[in-house]
C-alpha cells in the first residue's frame, strides 16, 4: 500500500503543479485575466454574461483542483472535477476555433484520465 501512495503522489505531481500554477499566476491579476478572456472570447457564441463570472472563477477552481491533487484530497472526485473543467475549457476553445489550446486541454484531460485509470486499477483495498 505504501508503494501505491508514493507512486500515485509522483504521478499526480505534474498535473497538480500545472493546475496549481495556472491558478496561482492568475489569482493576483483576476481583473486583467477576466478582461483578456472576455476579449479573446468576443467571437464566441457564448454570451459575455457567462464568460465574465467564469473568468473570475476559473483561476480559483484551477488552484483548488491543483492543490487537492497535490495533497491527495478526494482524489477521484478531484480528477472528475478536473475532467469537467477541461471539458468546459475545450468547449470555450472550440467556440473560438482555438485548436492549439484544445491540444493542451486534451493533453491535460488524457493525463487526468490516466490518473483515474491508475487509481481505479491499483488503489489499495482499504480505500474501496
Amino acid at each position: 500500500m505504501k508503494d501505491f501512495k508514493t507512486t500515485y503522489f509522483f504521478l499526480r505531481l505534474p498535473i497538480a503543479i500545472s493546475l496549481l500554477g495556472h491558478g496561482l499566476v492568475r489569482i493576483p491579476k483576476l481583473e486583467m485575466f477576466g478582461n483578456w478572456m472576455v476579449t479573446s472570447m468576443e467571437k464566441s457564441a457564448i454570451p459575455s454574461f457567462m464568460i465574465v463570472p467564469f473568468s473570475y472563477i476559473l483561476p480559483i477552481v484551477e488552484f483548488l483542483i491543483g492543490l487537492s491533487l497535490l495533497i491527495g484530497f478526494q482524489t477521484k472526485y478531484t480528477i472528475y472535477s478536473g475532467l469537467v473543467l477541461m471539458s468546459l475549457l475545450i468547449l470555450g476553445s472550440a467556440s473560438i476555433e482555438n485548436w492549439s489550446a484544445i491540444e493542451a486541454q486534451l493533453l491535460h484531460s488524457a493525463y487526468l484520465g490516466g490518473l483515474l485509470w491508475f487509481y481505479e486499477k491499483y488503489k489499495p483495498l482499504s480505500n474501496h
